[in-house]
């Protein structure tokens, strides 16, 4: 008897998937199996949702870290800043 390997999926042309191994400690293993189960997914999708989330939270910081840094400042004083003491001196009570 002669066994085949067979995979068959829909794969977009502007998403393919690539299969990666993942090597965990026991504890997060169970975690993640357990996590994958509440949410009715598998492992493997649970890891793409989790690190797609991380990777859009980190794009998006970094576009407005650009923008922020883009911006001429828009603070003048044509007087003396505050030292840092002024700044932070509390009215005194007796």
């Amino acid at each position: 008897m002669t066994q085949t390997l067979c995979y068959t999926g829909i794969v977009s042309a502007a998403r393919r998937l690539r299969n990666v191994t993942v090597t965990l400690e026991e504890d997060v293993a169970q975690w993640a199996r357990i996590e994958a189960a509440r949410q009715d997914t598998s492992v493997s999708r649970l890891l793409a949702t989790l690190l797609k989330e991380r990777m859009s939270a980190h794009d998006d910081y970094e576009k407005v870290m650009r923008r922020a840094l883009g911006r001429k400042p828009f603070l003048r004083s044509d007087g003396r800043y505050l030292t840092r003491e002024e700044a932070h001196d509390r009215a005194r009570t007796s």
